[in-house]
């Protein structure tokens, strides 16, 4: 088990070294009316409605221990909060982990905003310019931080729900390789670098 999730961790760190754009070549479905408006109506709700964390303590501690991390890729610390910010905000409202979504970007673009694939997906979560047809309006720009994790997370989320919950084959969808163990494993292994523990919190007492 050590030595196959320690394989997967160094396949993803091989890939994002060679600065390659791994995936994000999902496939053009056809979408029934209802789903199209459901997620069109994700898509279009992008004001952020208040903080995603349950406590300004987990905040702290959480973007603490991610900007570290992310340090060595994204050395502007105040860029570099704004998208964890960002991540955690639209990972959290689409019902994500956001260490997995962490994961899913490193091994999608190496954190580069600008990354594009061979097949021409775009951004931080390399999504396929084919949604924005789908489901977004003409003027939105998948390099846009915030426009680029809006969808990645929807089509994660959606992919998902198609899946009833299977990961390996909603990644497989993501990155249009269904049923083929590569990619689903080095998410799963880069989501392992950003696993995240709150510290135990002190009990409190009882007062007299």
């Amino acid at each position: 088990m050590r030595c196959a999730r320690a394989w997967r961790i160094i396949c993803a760190l091989c890939c994002i070294a060679a600065g390659v754009a791994t995936a994000g070549n999902q496939q053009y479905e056809p979408l029934s009316a209802s789903v199209r408006a459901v997620l069109s109506g994700n898509i279009a709700d992008r004001k952020p409605s208040g903080s995603s964390f349950r406590s300004s303590a987990e905040a702290v501690e959480w973007l603490g221990v991610m900007s570290a991390r992310l340090a060595r890729r994204i050395p502007d610390r105040n860029y570099r909060l704004e998208l964890l910010r960002a991540i955690h905000y639209e990972a959290t409202r689409a019902g994500l982990d956001p260490q997995l979504v962490l994961g899913l970007i490193q091994v999608e673009s190496g954190f580069r905003k600008y990354a594009v694939s061979s097949a021409g997906a775009r951004g931080y979560m390399q999504v396929m310019p084919f949604w924005v047809k789908l489901i977004g309006q003409p003027a939105d720009n998948l390099f846009h931080m915030r426009t680029n994790l809006r969808y990645g997370c929807t089509i994660l989320r959606h992919y998902l729900e198609i899946e009833k919950g299977n990961l390996f084959r909603a990644l497989g969808r993501y990155n249009g390789s269904l049923g083929r163990a590569e990619y689903p494993n080095l998410v799963r292994g880069a989501w392992e670098q950003w696993r995240f523990e709150r510290k135990q919190q002190p009990a409190t007492t009882p007062g007299p």
